[in-house]
């Protein structure tokens, strides 16, 4: 596995190696020593996954202490532009974010860890998207930041996504209170 380190300090890419042959492919997803090794020293107890056509943005979205979670995202089927936000008021990169595009092709990883928000816009039709949690889901704990907002600088490169109630009432970033 390539640890890659982005310009937000415990934000990363991971990428692993993959073994192709005419059967198919196979790659480890997961490696606790090799994540430990990198600074990844996450228990991970809940799974999710998610299916979304083209068009479908998720985001951005955190939950508060203590039911903080960080996570480790990757796209099983499709693409997805994926976003995370740094939420934590005391960083030097408050309100940075990074983007990369997870696909299936290139079987990407980013780890995400507590104090970022997240979120993703879908590139394919029947795209699945997987998330490795370091929290159980907690409802009351969860927020939502503005997915457009224009503080955020985010290039979303869509108009018009498909959004949820929770999505489109998200809190614009100036008024936003960060929990971490």
């Amino acid at each position: 596995m390539e640890v890659i380190e982005t310009h937000i300090k415990d934000l990363l890419i991971i990428k692993p190696k993959v073994f192709e042959d005419a059967r198919g492919y196979f790659f480890e997803s997961y490696n606790e020593g090799v994540f430990k090794k990198h600074g990844i020293d996450a228990n991970f107890i809940q799974d999710n996954q998610s299916l979304s056509n083209s068009g479908v943005l998720r985001g951005l979205h955190f939950q508060s202490p203590p039911f903080a979670q960080g996570k480790l995202v990757r796209v099983i089927n499709g693409a997805v532009l994926d976003i995370a936000v740094d939420i934590r008021k005391n960083s030097a990169t408050y309100g940075q974010h990074v983007s990369i595009e997870l696909t299936e092709e290139n079987k990407t990883m980013f780890y995400i860890p507590p104090g970022f928000a997240h979120g993703f816009l879908t590139l394919r039709d029947n795209t699945i998207f997987s998330y490795k949690c370091t929290n159980l889901y907690n409802k009351a704990s969860e927020g939502t930041v503005l997915w457009n907002d224009s503080d955020l600088h985010i290039n979303w490169n869509i108009q018009n996504p498909i959004l949820s109630d929770k999505d489109i009432m998200g809190t614009p970033f100036k008024e936003f209170i960060s929990p971490f």
